[in-house]
């Protein structure tokens, strides 16, 4: 048995070209694969799994140089060119295997089993090519399972590292070198533990076995096991880390799909409201560098909930991505489009013009004259635009949607299917501030900032009070006090009436038991109801809730309805006023005159009271044909049994001539000025 022994210098020469050549490959790898075109991508993979074959291939031979071999040994040139070609697809493959960019684990542990079973093929391939003559080659098994695994292992761990490298930012350089000690540890390591394994015995000879080689073997066993347990161990802690880093990977993406649905809208994969908050304050930002100016184009289909009531919501949900994909193609890298409602786009131009802004609505418009086909169905839509824009028609975000809508709006009363440009008028201010009073208007239903002022009414003859009317007004914290005309209106078309109306009559019966305690002759209060509250559920169970309560006389009580209210629905309005007396309210008809009035139906509505209209009023002189109008309505009324109050007097000559037609109460400015409580008891305390 002939032992191997090494020339050392060789042997570091050769761990040297092994360390040179993969710090090259893995070098040269990164910086050609990045930015590459693809059809270079094949050519480069070629020659850098060249370069790495041929360093493997030349180490394996310069290590089997540095070995003191007999002098009579030669190579089998068809073996050792089977080596390199062993060397150079195992190289290939691993190039390969480290430009994908992710590793997941079956890949991780199958390139590193490739790869060591490459390295190791080469190795033992090159070894057959070795011919000595009158010798043979015997190996020792365990070291060459130890071998292969170390060639396994060392393979997985420089993947791993290079995988880890792409990542490491200004250490990348670092990572690399790890990565080429680890491939050199591999090769060198499978290479002489391949040698080591092996001896040469004569033909002609018995292999004694001596204590001594078995205490060497024993010993080389040994460093060899422990060697591969570290491999393994390393190797184990590298597949677990990379397990917990697919599953990080996983839950990355899993959170940052959560984050794209979160600004984008599901329906048409545009981008939503969420999105475009932060996407205007980039552009607002850019505009201070730039001076850009911006266009908002908001976008409203036309009698959209016809189509869904016709057709079905799930008809009107394709049109809606088929428009959305229409309008996809009208963008550049200037324009971007985001649905905000349910069919509400919103157009953003970057470094638009008002006539930039002009030109895309139109051609907008003519891209939706086009018909949709739908469930075989053919639907034709159009479309209004509102166009606001950046920074003349607002410099916030919240300004330039609502005067966009504003704009856009203005399209549909002017017949849809066009588009305008926002134009700031005096109507739009005044809507944007009805806006802003209505959002008050909840917190102040809410915190109850409201108060009751009373206007008496006088007896037409003696000119004494003989009831109040009671008013709403708004303590409003800002804007100091607040008439009904700036506020019914928008609390009529939130609801908010009802609750309002509903704290006016508990107020005014407060106000009522109080007055029957000081024994004031100031009642009965009006109260006015909306046609909202006259019609809802729950009066009659509130009245009767609130009579309990202060224990009152419902007779001084009057309820005020108005003319147009009470003919409304004139069939439900008698049994409610019916319903009304029978309880021991009284009922009053305001503003009679103005409303579609009929004598007919007031002869048959059971009402205590007739209130004219100021209208008739206002004009009012000797022999006009106002006076002779009033003339009729309080004959009329008187002969029905119905009590008549003139409003709105604000001259004596006005008080003198509804006396003189026979009315008998009087109300306006001209005997007392609506007031608050205090006020009207301090006067009622001074006449008596």
């Amino acid at each position: 048995m002939t032992h191997i022994h090494y020339d050392y210098s060789l042997v570091a020469g050769s761990i040297v070209i092994a360390l040179l050549s993969c710090y090259l490959v893995v070098s040269l790898e990164q910086m050609l694969f990045r930015g590459t075109r693809p059809r270079f991508e094949n050519i480069i993979l070629f020659v850098s799994g060249a370069i790495l074959g041929a360093a493997i291939w030349c180490m394996h031979f310069v290590g089997m140089m540095a070995s003191h071999l007999p002098s009579n040994h030669h190579f089998d040139s068809g073996l050792t060119f089977i080596s390199f070609l062993i060397a150079f697809v195992s190289s290939t493959f691993a190039v390969w295997l480290t430009t994908r960019p992710t590793l997941p684990l079956p890949r991780l542990i199958l390139g590193s089993v490739l790869m060591g079973l490459g390295i190791s093929g080469m190795h033992y391939t090159g070894m057959l090519s070795l011919v000595v003559d009158g010798y043979v080659q015997q190996y020792d098994p365990l070291i060459v399972i130890c071998s292969i695994l170390v060639s396994m292992c060392g393979s997985g761990l420089a993947f791993w590292l290079l995988l880890k490298s792409k990542y490491a930012g200004r250490r990348r350089s670092l990572m690399n070198f790890f990565v080429a000690v680890m491939l050199t540890f591999s090769i060198v390591g499978m290479h002489y533990m391949g040698m080591a394994a092996a001896d040469f015995h004569p033909l002609n000879a018995v292999n004694p076995i001596h204590s001594a080689d078995m205490s060497q073997n024993l010993l080389i066993f040994t460093v060899l096991f422990v060697t591969c347990l570290i491999l393994f161990a390393a190797f184990s802690i590298a597949v677990l880390e990379q397990r917990l880093e697919h599953r990080s990977l996983q839950l990355m993406r899993a959170n940052r799909e959560l984050a794209n649905q979160a600004v984008q809208d599901n329906l048409t994969r545009l981008p939503n409201r969420l999105f475009l908050a932060e996407y205007a304050h980039f552009l607002f930002t850019e505009h201070r560098l730039r001076q850009d100016h911006i266009a908002f184009l908001f976008i409203d289909i036309d009698r959209f909930k016809a189509v869904n009531d016709v057709f079905g919501h799930h008809v009107g949900d394709q049109l809606l991505i088929q428009m959305a994909t229409r309008l996809h193609r009208l963008l550049d890298d200037k324009s971007k489009l985001l649905r905000i409602g349910g069919d509400e786009f919103l157009m953003v131009l970057e470094s638009a013009s008002t006539e930039t802004a002009t030109a895309m609505s139109e051609q907008i418009l003519e891209l939706l004259q086009e018909s949709f086909l739908i469930a075989g169905k053919e639907i034709n839509i159009s479309a209004s635009i509102g166009i606001a824009m950046y920074p003349e028609h607002g410099s916030n975000l919240q300004d330039l949607l609502i005067n966009a809508d504003a704009a856009m709006l203005t399209s549909k009363y002017q017949g849809r299917n066009t588009h305008s440009i926002f134009n700031y008028t005096v109507n739009q201010y005044e809507e944007k501030s009805q806006t802003k009073l209505i959002n008050d208007l909840y917190k102040a239903v809410e915190e109850q900032q409201f108060i009751l002022f009373y206007q008496p009414k006088f007896n037409a003859i003696d000119r004494e009070i003989c009831g109040v009317e009671a008013l709403i007004r708004w303590k409003h914290p800002t804007l100091g006090l607040l008439t009904p005309n700036r506020f019914i209106s928008g609390a009529e078309k939130t609801g908010l009436i009802i609750a309002m109306g509903y704290w006016a009559l508990e107020e005014a019966c407060k106000q009522i038991q109080r007055w029957e305690k000081l024994g004031l002759t100031l009642y009965p209060i009006a109260v006015n109801l909306s046609a909202i509250q006259f019609e809802h559920k729950h009066l009659f169970s509130t009245l009767e809730m609130l009579f309990d309560r202060y224990d009152m006389n419902p007779a001084n009580l009057i309820i005020e309805i108005t003319e147009s209210t009470a003919m409304h629905h004139i069939d439900a309005s008698i049994m409610t006023f019916e319903r009304l007396r029978h309880m021991g309210i009284k009922v009053a008809i305001d503003d009679f005159g103005t409303g579609h009035s009929s004598f007919l139906y007031l002869k048959n509505l059971p009402v205590d009271e007739l209130k004219i209209d100021r209208e008739f009023i206002s004009d009012l002189t000797p022999d006009s044909k106002e006076e002779m109008i009033l003339e009729s309505i309080i004959q009329l009324a008187t002969k029905l049994g119905l009590i008549v109050t003139a409003e709105g007097i604000e001259t004596p000559l006005q008080a003198d001539i509804l006396t003189r037609l026979g009315c008998q109460q009087l109300q306006g400015y001209l005997l007392g000025l609506p007031m608050e409580v205090e006020r009207l008891e301090e006067i009622m305390q001074l006449k008596t």
